[in-house]
C-alpha cells in the first residue's frame, strides 16, 4: 500500500482545502510531519484512516470531523489517492453533516457519501482516466478491506504506529496486553472453542445434576409413599451443587443403596395390602346389617307418620263442612243468573255505541255551522260540492299549462341570447385569425433556418471534441513522460553501476586467482599449474578479501535484473512518447484550454440553435390547430344564426297561446289565489258534509240497537225466574269468583275421599298399634358401621396406592441407574477438556487459557521480530523475549514480556527500562507487530508507514541509532513518515510537511530543512 495524494476540505483543524503530495514528500523515503502542539499533525493521519474506513482512529467521534472554522457553505470532504494491490484508487468520503438549505433559510442534514474510483488506461474513447467502482459505503469498504487485508484497529496499530499505546503495551500485565493482541489477531474462534467447551460442560453438568435431583426426588417420593425415612443417602435434600472430581463413584453407590431400600419397601407394602383387604371384608358385612336395620326403622316411622297426618286432615275437613254448604248454595244462585248476564252485556255495549255516534254527529255539524239539516239534505249538498271539484280539474290543467309556457318562454329567451353571443364570439375570432397565422408562419421560417444551423454545428462540434480529447491525452502523456524520465534515468544509472560493479568484481577475482589456486594446494600434492609437489611461497589474498565465483555470479544476477528493469522502463517511456506524438498531431498546435473554450462556445451556439429548431414541431402543430379552429368557428357561426331564427319564431307562438289560457284560468280561479287552491277548499268542505251525513245515520242506527237490547234484558230475567233484571244482577257473581268457588268445593270433596282411603289401609293401622320407631339409634348404628367401612376402604386403598407407587418408583430408579452412568462418564471427559482450555485444571500448570496460548505464539513472533531491531537500536545490548511465567496472585500466564540485558546476562521486567530504552523497546514492538500483522493479513506490502511521537526522550547517540533503523525501513522503496515536533529531527530529515495553526484554522505546506 502506497499513498500518493491526500486532499482535505473543512476537516478537523483545516478550515479550507489542503493537499499533501506524498509522492513528492516521500521521494527520499523518510519525511517529517512537524508543527506546534494542537496544530493538527495527527489530523493528517485521521484523514487517511477516515478515507479508508469511514471512521477516525481510536475513540475519536466521527461527528467531530467537521472543522469549526470552515465556511458553512463548504462541505467536509476527504479525498485520498493510493495504490493497493497494484491498482491505483481514489477514495472520496463526506461524513454526515449539516449545511445551509439551498432554498429558504435554516440548515438541513447532508447524508454521508462515499465514492471509490480506479485509474484505467481506457476511460472512454481510448483516453486514460478515473472510472467509478462503487458509490456504496458497504461495497467500497469491503473492497478496500479486501485489498488491504486489515481492519481499522489493525491498520491504526500497523500503519499509524501510535507510540503511546506500545509504551503502555510494553509495561502492561497479561490481561491488558491480551486486549490489544485480541484486536489485532483473529482469535475469536479460539474464544468460541473455550465457550463451546464451557457450555458443553454446563450442559453435561446440568444433566448429571438433573440425575442427582431425580435420585433425591425418587428417594423422597419412596419415603412419602412408604411412610418411613431412608438413612443411606448422602444428599439430605437441598439444591444441587457442582460436581467435583471423584463424586461420580459416590453417586453410583447412592443409586445402589436406594434400589435396595426401595425393594424392601415394596415387600412390606404387599404384606400391608393383604391385611387391609381382610379387614375390609368384615367391615362390609357389618355395614350391610346396620343398613337393613336403619331401613326397617325408617319404614315403620313413615307409616306411623302417615296415619297421624290422616287423622289430623280428617278433623280439619270436618270443621270446614258448614262453610262448604254455604258456598254451594251461593254458587247455585249465581249459576241461575248467568243467563241474564249476556243480555246485560249487550245492552251496555249498545249504550256506549249510541253515545259515541251522537258525539261524532255534534262535532261534524259544529264544523259545518249547520245543526238543522237532515241526513238527506247533507247528502245532496255533498254531491253538488264534488261536481264543482270535478269541473275545476280541467281549469287546473290549463293553469299548469300557463306555468309551463312561462318557463318555456324564459328558456327560449336565454337560448336565443346565447346563440347571439356565440355568433358575436365567432365573428371576433375570425377577424383575428389572419394576424395570428402570419405570426406562426414567420416562426416556422426561423425554426427551419435554426435546424439547418444545428446540422452545420454538429460537424464542427465532433471535430473539436476529438481534438480536445487528443489534447487532454497529450497533456496527460507529457506529465507521465515527465514522471517516468527521472525513473528511467535512475534505472539506467543503477544498471550502469551494477555493470561496473560486476566488472570490478571480475577484475578483482582475476587479480586474486593465484590466491584462490593457492588455497587448494596441499603439501605433497602436485600443483595444477606447474606440477611441482613443493609450494615454497603460495600467493596470499589481498587485504580487501577474496572474490569468489559465487560473488561474481550474484553480481551478474544483480546486473541482469537492473538491465532488465532499465529496458522495461525505456520501452515503456518510448511507447508513451509515441502515443504523445500521435495525440499531439491530432490535437493540433492549440492549447487544451483554448480547445476547451472553443468547444464550450460551440456547445453554447449548438444549444441555442437546437432550442430554436425544437420549436418547429410546436409551430407546425399550432398552425394545424389554428386552421382546424377556423373551420370549426365558421360552422359554429352558421349554426348559431339558424338556431336564433328558429327560437324567435317559437317565442312568438308561445306568447299567443299563453294570452288565451290566462283568461280562462282567471274565470275558474275566482277570488282564490289559484284554481288548485279553490278546488282543495271545495273538496275539504265536501269531506266535512260526508262525515256529518255518516255520523247522523250511525247515531240513528245505534239508538235502535239500544232499544232492542233493553227488551232482550227484560225477557231473559223473566225466563230465569227473577221478577226483574235488577234482582238477577244482585246475585250474579263474576266468572273468576264462580270458578274459585267451584274449585274450592271440588278440592274439599277430593281431600275428604283421600283421607277416608288412607285411614282404611291395614298397614297404617298395624303400624299405629306398635311403639314409636327409634330412628336415632338405627342411624347411629349405621354411621358407626359406615365409618368403620370407610376406614377399612381407606386403609386398603392406601396400601394399594403405596404398593403401586413403590413399584413405579422402582422402575424409574432402575431406568435412572442405567442412564446416570454414561452421563457421569461424558461429564468427566468434557469437564477435563473445559478445565484445560480455561486454564483452571491442575494439569494446566501454567494456568494458560486456549486463546492466551494462541496469543502467546503470536507474541513470541512479535518479540522475535522486535528484537531484530531492538538489538540495532540499543547497540546490541537488549533483546525482547516472550515468557510463560505466571503472574502474581491468581493471574494466569502466557502473555508476559521480558528484556534480556546482554551486558549483565540477566533477564528482567520491561517496566525497569528507562525512558529512552522504553522508547527503543516500544518502537521495536510497534515495528515487529507491523511485520507480524502484515504476514497475518496475507503479506500485503506496506509501502507507507507513520510513526507518531516519542523521539523527545532520546539522546543524540540513541537518536542516531534509531534513525539507522528507520533508514532500514526505507528498503524496498518504502516511505516512512515521522510525526514529531523534536527540533533535532528537522536537520536530519530533508522532506518535511509543516502544519501551521492560526486563529482561522490550520494549513499545510512543504517546508525546507532547517539547519541544526
Amino acid at each position: 500500500m502506497r499513498l500518493h495524494r491526500l486532499t482535505v476540505t473543512a476537516f478537523g483543524p483545516f478550515a479550507g482545502t489542503e493537499t499533501v503530495d506524498f509522492d513528492a514528500l516521500a521521494a527520499g523515503g523518510l519525511f517529517l510531519l512537524r508543527g506546534a502542539t494542537g496544530a493538527g499533525k495527527s489530523s493528517v493521519l485521521d484523514a487517511v484512516c477516515f478515507a479508508l474506513y469511514g471512521e477516525p482512529p481510536g475513540t475519536r467521534r466521527a461527528s467531530r470531523l467537521r472543522s469549526d472554522h470552515a465556511d458553512p457553505r463548504h462541505l467536509t470532504e476527504v479525498r485520498l489517492e493510493l495504490t493497493l494491490g497494484g491498482r491505483r484508487l481514489e477514495v472520496v468520503r463526506l461524513p454526515e453533516q449539516r449545511r445551509p438549505k439551498k432554498v429558504g433559510s435554516g440548515t438541513t442534514v447532508e447524508r454521508a457519501q462515499t465514492l471509490l474510483r480506479a485509474w484505467v488506461e481506457d476511460a472512454g474513447e481510448g483516453v486514460p482516466g478515473w472510472r467509478a467502482v462503487s458509490k456504496s459505503h458497504q461495497e467500497a469498504g469491503e473492497e478496500i478491506h479486501r485489498l488491504i487485508g486489515m481492519n481499522r484497529d489493525q491498520f491504526c496499530q500497523v500503519v499509524l504506529l501510535p507510540q503511546g499505546d506500545f509504551a503502555r503495551f510494553l509495561k502492561a500485565d497479561s490481561e491488558e496486553r491480551g486486549k490489544l493482541l485480541r484486536r489485532l489477531f483473529d482469535t475469536e474462534r479460539f474464544q468460541h472453542v473455550e465457550s463451546w467447551l464451557a457450555e458443553q460442560r454446563r450442559t453435561q453438568e446440568a444433566s448429571v445434576q438433573t440425575g442427582r435431583a431425580r435420585l433425591r426426588d425418587l428417594a423422597s417420593r419412596a419415603e412419602q409413599a412408604a411412610g418411613k425415612g431412608w438413612g443411606g443417602g448422602r444428599d439430605g435434600g437441598g439444591g444441587a451443587e457442582p460436581l467435583t472430581e471423584g463424586q461420580q463413584g459416590e453417586q453410583q453407590e447412592d443409586v445402589t443403596s436406594v434400589l435396595a431400600w426401595a425393594a424392601v419397601l415394596r415387600s412390606e407394602a404387599s404384606e400391608q395390602l393383604s391385611v387391609a383387604e381382610a379387614a375390609l371384608e368384615g367391615a362390609e358385612a357389618r355395614q350391610r346389617d346396620a343398613q337393613r336395620g336403619r331401613e326397617a326403622a325408617e319404614q315403620l316411622a313413615a307409616r306411623q307418620r302417615r296415619h297421624g297426618q290422616a287423622l289430623q286432615q280428617a278433623r280439619r275437613l270436618a270443621e270446614f263442612e258448614p262453610a262448604a254448604e254455604r258456598d254451594g248454595l251461593r254458587l247455585a244462585e249465581a249459576l241461575r243468573a248467568v243467563g241474564v248476564e249476556s243480555a246485560l252485556r249487550l245492552r251496555e255495549g249498545a249504550a256506549e255505541a249510541w253515545e259515541r255516534a251522537a258525539e261524532a254527529e255534534r262535532r261534524c255539524r259544529a264544523a259545518l255551522d249547520d245543526t238543522r239539516a237532515s241526513p238527506e239534505e247533507l247528502a245532496a249538498l255533498e254531491q253538488e260540492l264534488r261536481a264543482e271539484v270535478v269541473r275545476l280539474e280541467a281549469a287546473r290543467e290549463e293553469e299548469y299549462r300557463c306555468a309551463r309556457l312561462d318557463r318555456d318562454e324564459h328558456s327560449l329567451t336565454a337560448d336565443r341570447r346565447r346563440a347571439e353571443e356565440l355568433t358575436e364570439e365567432a365573428q371576433d375570432w375570425l377577424a383575428e385569425f389572419e394576424g395570428e397565422l402570419s405570426r406562426l408562419e414567420a416562426d416556422r421560417s426561423g425554426a427551419l433556418e435554426a435546424s439547418a444551423r444545428v446540422d452545420r454545428l454538429d460537424a464542427r462540434r465532433e471535430e473539436l471534441g476529438t481534438r480536445l480529447a487528443a489534447a487532454r491525452e497529450r497533456d496527460a502523456l507529457r506529465a507521465r513522460i515527465g514522471a517516468e524520465e527521472p525513473r528511467a534515468a535512475a534505472l539506467r544509472s543503477a544498471a550502469l553501476d551494477a555493470r561496473e560493479h560486476c566488472l570490478d568484481l571480475r577484475d578483482r577475482r582475476l587479480a586474486g586467482m593465484a590466491a584462490e589456486l593457492a588455497e587448494r594446494l596441499r603439501a605433497g600434492e602436485a600443483c595444477r599449474v606447474c606440477g611441482s609437489p613443493e609450494h615454497p611461497a603460495p600467493a596470499e589474498a589481498s587485504a580487501g578479501g577474496r572474490i569468489t565465483a559465487e560473488d561474481e555470479e550474484r553480481a551478474a544476477g544483480v546486473r541482469d535484473a537492473a538491465e532488465r528493469a532499465w529496458r522495461r522502463a525505456d520501452e515503456a517511456l518510448t511507447a508513451l512518447r509515441v502515443r504523445e506524438a500521435t495525440a499531439a498531431g491530432t490535437a493540433g498546435p492549440e492549447e487544451t484550454r483554448q480547445l476547451a473554450d472553443a468547444l464550450e462556445e460551440l456547445e453554447r451556439e449548438h444549444r441555442e440553435a437546437r432550442h430554436a429548431a425544437e420549436a418547429l414541431v410546436r409551430v407546425e402543430r399550432e398552425i394545424g390547430r389554428l386552421t382546424r379552429e377556423r373551420t370549426r368557428r365558421q360552422e359554429e357561426l352558421r349554426g348559431a344564426e339558424e338556431h336564433a331564427a328558429v327560437l324567435t319564431d317559437r317565442l312568438r307562438k308561445l306568447e299567443e297561446e299563453r294570452s288565451e289560457l290566462e283568461g280562462r284560468v282567471a274565470a275558474a280561479r275566482g277570488e282564490s289565489a289559484s284554481v288548485a287552491e279553490r278546488a282543495a277548499a271545495l273538496a275539504a268542505r265536501a269531506e266535512l258534509v260526508s262525515a256529518a251525513a255518516r255520523s247522523a245515520q250511525a247515531g240513528a242506527q245505534a239508538l235502535a240497537r239500544l232499544e232492542e237490547a233493553q227488551d232482550e234484558l227484560a225477557k231473559a230475567a223473566a225466563a230465569e225466574g227473577f221478577p226483574d233484571a235488577a234482582s238477577a244482577l244482585a246475585v250474579l257473581l263474576p266468572r273468576e269468583e264462580r270458578e274459585r268457588l267451584e274449585a274450592r268445593l271440588a278440592r274439599h270433596r277430593e281431600e275428604s275421599a283421600a283421607v277416608r282411603r288412607e285411614l282404611a289401609l291395614p298397614e297404617l293401622a298395624e303400624a299405629a298399634a306398635h311403639e314409636p320407631a327409634d330412628l336415632p339409634a338405627a342411624a347411629a348404628a349405621l354411621a358407626a358401621a359406615t365409618e368403620g367401612l370407610g376406614r377399612a376402604h381407606a386403609a386398603r386403598s392406601a396400601a394399594a396406592e403405596r404398593r403401586a407407587a413403590l413399584a413405579g418408583i422402582g422402575r424409574q430408579l432402575n431406568a435412572l441407574a442405567a442412564e446416570l452412568g454414561p452421563a457421569l462418564e461424558r461429564f468427566e471427559r468434557i469437564n477435563r477438556l473445559a478445565a484445560l482450555a480455561a486454564g483452571t485444571s491442575t494439569e494446566n500448570r501454567l494456568r494458560m487459557r486456549l486463546e492466551s496460548y494462541v496469543l502467546a505464539a503470536r507474541l513470541e513472533q512479535v518479540a522475535a521480530a522486535a528484537s531484530a531491531r531492538l538489538v540495532r537500536m540499543s547497540g546490541g545490548r537488549y533483546t525482547l523475549v516472550h515468557s510463560d511465567d505466571r503472574g502474581g496472585g491468581n493471574k494466569r500466564s502466557g502473555l508476559a514480556l521480558r528484556v534480556v540485558d546482554a551486558w549483565t546476562g540477566t533477564e528482567r521486567d520491561t517496566a525497569t527500562l528507562s525512558g529512552g530504552e522504553g522508547f527503543f523497546a516500544s518502537l521495536s514492538l510497534a515495528l515487529g507487530l507491523a511485520d507480524v500483522v502484515t504476514d497475518e493479513a496475507g503479506g500485503m506490502p506496506l509501502d507507507t508507514l507513520f510513526i507518531d511521537e516519542g523521539f523527545g526522550t532520546l539522546d543524540e547517540q540513541s537518536l542516531e541509532e534509531v534513525m539507522d533503523v528507520l533508514d532500514g525501513l526505507r528498503e524496498r522503496d518504502r516511505a516512512v513518515g515521522i510525526v514529531s515536533h523534536v527540533a533535532d529531527l528537522r536537520s536530519r530529515i530533508p522532506a518535511q510537511l509543516l502544519v501551521r495553526k492560526g486563529r482561522h484554522g490550520s494549513t499545510l505546506a512543504l517546508a525546507a530543512r532547517e539547519n541544526a
